[in-house]
């Protein structure tokens, strides 16, 4: 079997004259977890409905679980699961009323359906009766809803667009325990995020700007690859601060150099570079050599490149 659960090359999409998403290519291997990151209109959902054949690119290809777009999309939708980012089920509707119905959009056998419910709800550990109002119930389990109704006919790849979004930090751990489990189970998972501790948790990511692919890999490799030299988080304390900022921003060898919270990261080509640079740090400033985060490449590749 083919080890690639996606395989995209040169996939385009436009809306009149706006493209969307510009000559992307990746592909994501059966059993992985893959992210999307970039800022909001960067061209995540739209890539991820293309993939769930939903909308129908302008040009490129893509094979989805080895499905292409021939049919219309037909033969992928049976093989893939999608959660949107907008909370998928009916508030008015009961639990065991809103998974029936997306049995029945799915036309699935209602003794395959409830054999699906039962196996799910074990997954997910919900212990709360069939007729608990959705409404009713708390944003972490609402989502963890949302995953079961998207996963009902056990599809092979599950999509997932920021399904954390407006949870709590406890419910997006717990969300993020069920991800490692599906894929513990073969399954293929690509998710979108806007937090980078979640970043963190995925295989590889594709970093999107403008609806363009401007990074790829793993985490460390994306560290890596944005700054190959050493980074200092500078904290600074005196009045006299203003003035060496001002002279750092011009510094020779400096990559990046970007507030975080109530300190700042400065980045480096190289050691030498660094040393020479910080050597009229006032004295009532701190430094200390850190490791690169995720937002640290996020600020270097997509809020820099904007700067």
């Amino acid at each position: 079997m083919n080890s690639a659960a996606l395989e995209v090359k040169g996939l385009s999409i436009k809306f009149g004259d706006f493209t969307a998403v510009d000559n992307i290519s990746f592909s994501v291997n059966r059993g992985e977890i893959f992210g999307f990151l970039g800022a909001n209109g960067a061209g995540k959902t739209t890539t991820i409905r293309m993939l769930c054949g939903l909308l129908s690119p302008t040009s490129g290809s893509a094979l989805v679980g080895g499905l292409g777009f021939e049919d219309g999309g037909w033969g992928i939708k049976k093989i893939v699961g999608y959660m949107s980012q907008k909370f998928t089920l009916y508030n008015d509707l009961t639990v065991g009323e809103n998974l029936d119905f997306a049995a029945g959009l799915r036309k699935l056998d209602p003794a395959y359906a409830k054999k699906r419910r039962e196996e799910l709800f074990g997954l997910i550990g919900f212990e709360k009766p069939l007729s608990s109002k959705v409404s009713a119930l708390p944003g972490g389990i609402k989502q963890e809803l949302a995953l079961a109704a998207a996963m009902l006919h056990d599809p092979e790849i599950v999509f997932l667009d920021e399904p954390t979004s407006g949870v709590a930090p406890a419910s997006r751990a717990r969300f993020w325990a069920l991800i490692r489990k599906i894929t513990g189970l073969g399954k293929t998972v690509i998710v979108t995020t806007h937090y980078m501790d979640e970043a963190e948790q995925c295989g590889r990511i594709a970093l999107m700007r403008a609806g363009r692919l401007i990074a790829l890999g793993s985490p460390e490799e994306l560290k890596k690859s944005a700054f190959p030299g050493p980074m200092a988080e500078l904290d600074f304390k005196g009045a006299e601060a203003a003035s060496f900022i001002s002279g750092l921003e011009k510094a020779a060898g400096l990559l990046e150099f970007a507030p975080q919270g109530m300190r700042w990261h400065a980045a480096f080509s190289d050691k030498a570079s660094m040393d020479a640079a910080l050597r009229g740090l006032p004295h009532s400033a701190s430094v200390a050599l850190i490791k690169p985060s995720l937002e640290d490449v996020f600020i270097r590749l997509v809020e820099g490149t904007e700067r």
